[in-house]
């Protein structure tokens, strides 16, 4: 199998990541339509999730929150949400972050995503230096841009060949997604 040097896992992850940063902004902005809420489980030590020493105690790996009647002051950047919420009577200010995010669900529609936390190609990617300006393509005297010389040429290195894994057991069954009992959200 090729190496994915795209890394399209990670795209796809900020892809979805962007679809429940759309719905929550236009949640902020408009309030939930109909019957939508939101169950959003987060990583509770995730840099960047704010959370009281009490909810921190109480929620030390993950936490799940529901965005549907007691919400108030929803506030979304590109990089994190913040949001009002009152556990046991005691209001609190939650910041989390979308790479926190685990879970995204919508039960009234029966829609959910699944996220692999704080995995975003912004993450991967290492900053990188700038080249050197390149030098200007030098011009024949009928206007046309002049052949390339050798010192200028490049060229890319042959891709390697990776030989495929070898599945000793046809039988085992492959590793798939996870499935999401949409009942793990709901209040007991």
């Amino acid at each position: 199998m090729a190496v994915d040097h795209i890394r399209y896992d990670l795209l796809t992850q900020d892809a979805m990541r962007g679809v429940v940063r759309r719905v929550l902004k236009d949640a902020a902005l408009k309030g939930l339509a109909g019957e939508h809420h939101f169950y959003i489980s987060f990583a509770t030590r995730s840099p960047g999730v704010k959370l009281s020493s009490r909810l921190q105690a109480q929620y030390a790996e993950e936490m799940t929150i529901v965005l549907q009647h007691q919400f108030w002051d929803l506030n979304v950047t590109d990089d994190a949400f913040e949001v009002g919420l009152s556990f046991n009577g005691i209001p609190e200010r939650l910041t989390i972050p979308f790479a926190a995010i685990k879970a995204f669900v919508d039960p009234s529609v029966n829609f959910g995503l699944q996220f692999a936390p704080g995995r975003s190609p912004s993450d991967e990617v290492e900053p990188q230096k700038l080249a050197p300006a390149a030098e200007k393509t030098p011009v024949e005297e009928s206007g046309k841009p002049a052949p390339p010389s050798d010192s200028r040429r490049k060229t890319l290195p042959a891709p390697a060949e990776v030989a495929a894994p070898v599945d000793d057991d046809p039988d085992k069954p492959a590793g798939g997604a996870e499935v999401v009992r949409l009942d793990r959200f709901r209040k007991k």
